[in-house]
């Protein structure tokens, strides 16, 4: 049976930021005031922001997950039934697809899950079953469902082709949405299990853009993504690369493609950040890290302290009259701190005349509030006043710390 395929998604906005664009260019000025040779002088910075916190369950999930879940009711019909084991936006999306599309899902939440959760949930019409003292065992529970059912279908959070390439969309309408002419010098996105990277990658090959830089943004404490690549390198020998904290173990797997190859992952055993509510992945997807790891345009991990994501996201409320969640305000950290964009080396476009292009993944996310902004301004000053502060760490590419301050 076919279906007339509805409209799973509607275009977000790409906005031209004349504050963070601002922001940058002054900090070239100040380095080229004080003698420093930038490669980006005497050019126009241009920051992009792609809203992806617009789209109904707000977040990016919105459009791999709906068409993860279009291509289910094609394949099984309208008595498909989606199940999800998540306690985050992949949970939301898939009830906002189910209801779209007008088929059943049930999301499976731990127990620790709170009401509002629970509540946003049910207004989509999802059933929700709340079993499981931590992920791994509602998880579990969710999948013994789909054995069970013949239209059951389990839907992946973020490890699947089909869900990095609706993903990918987004990267295709910011191709449309660039004025004539404009290309990336950088994508910015955050990762927590490689989801959004998965897409924008896709996306970039679709359009021809595999030769665009993408900077990926974690927390210090999540960021499963910068220490599996790090795992990956061979001559990755800073004290970040090699002296893993207690909580990350190596895991090694062989590539399903070529199984006499395998690569290293770094798996989580806990979790030590703010913002791993939604960047909390205990390992990254596997494909998603091959292609990091091998497509032409260069992947410059990230990983920031909590408090730096904190100020980027009160900044943001200032500028953009925003509010994101902090796994959202870790890709704004380079546009808050200039000093990082300085450090990543990102590359100069050929033509004399040509711009700095740097788009930011505004990927969004449903758990935040106005409740949090005391709360981020309180662990700021916290964190500012412990004696030895020196500023808020930043550790790019493979090992090198810098310190930012507000």
């Amino acid at each position: 049976m076919t279906f007339e395929r509805p409209k799973l998604w509607t275009p977000t906005p790409l906005i031209y930021s004349s504050h963070l664009s601002g922001r940058i260019q002054d900090f070239c000025k100040t380095l080229e005031a004080n003698g420093k040779v930038i490669s980006w002088k005497n050019r126009r910075v241009l920051v992009y922001l792609k809203f992806e916190s617009l789209h109904p369950p707000h977040s990016f999930k919105h459009r791999g997950i709906s068409l993860f879940a279009y291509r289910a009711q094609e394949k099984y019909g309208k008595d498909v039934h989606l199940v999800i084991a998540s306690g985050g936006n992949a949970g939301y999306a898939a009830a906002c697809a189910a209801r779209n599309l007008g088929i059943r899902c049930t999301v499976y939440l731990p127990k620790f899950s709170t009401p509002s959760t629970i509540k946003v949930l049910k207004e989509q019409d999802a059933e929700v079953v709340v079993i499981g003292s931590f992920y791994a065992e509602t998880l579990e529970k969710a999948k013994e469902v789909v054995t069970t059912e013949e239209k059951a279908v389990l839907v992946p959070a973020y490890d699947d082709p089909t869900v990095w390439e609706g993903h990918g969309s987004m990267i295709e309408e910011i191709a449309e949405q660039l004025p004539p002419g404009k290309k990336p010098t950088s994508i910015f996105c955050s990762v927590g299990g490689g989801g959004m990277l998965g897409g924008i990658m896709e996306g970039c090959r679709k359009v021809g853009w595999e030769d665009v830089t993408i900077t990926t943004l974690e927390t210090i404490g999540s960021n499963c993504f910068h220490h599996s690549v790090l795992l990956n390198i061979p001559n990755a020998s800073s004290d970040f690369a090699t002296n893993l904290p207690p909580y990350i173990e190596r895991l090694s797997s062989p590539l399903p493609m070529d199984t006499s190859k395998e690569l290293t992952l770094a798996h989580f055993t806990s979790f030590h950040s703010a913002a791993s509510g939604s960047l909390g992945a205990s390992t990254p997807s596997l494909g998603v890290l091959q292609t990091a790891l091998t497509r032409r345009g260069p992947v410059k991990p990230v990983s920031v302290q909590d408090e730096a994501v904190m100020l980027a996201a009160l900044g943001f409320v200032d500028d953009h009259k925003t509010l994101v969640e902090l796994a959202c305000a870790t890709t704004l950290v380079p546009a808050y701190f200039p000093e990082v964009l300085d450090s990543l080396k990102l590359p100069t476009p050929e033509g004399e005349a040509d711009d700095i292009v740097l788009v930011f993944i505004v990927c969004g996310g449903f758990k935040v509030s106005s409740g949090d902004i005391p709360i981020w301004k309180k662990g700021v000053e916290e964190g500012a006043a412990k004696e030895g502060w020196s500023g808020w760490k930043v550790v790019v590419g493979d090992g090198q710390e810098i310190f930012v301050r507000n």
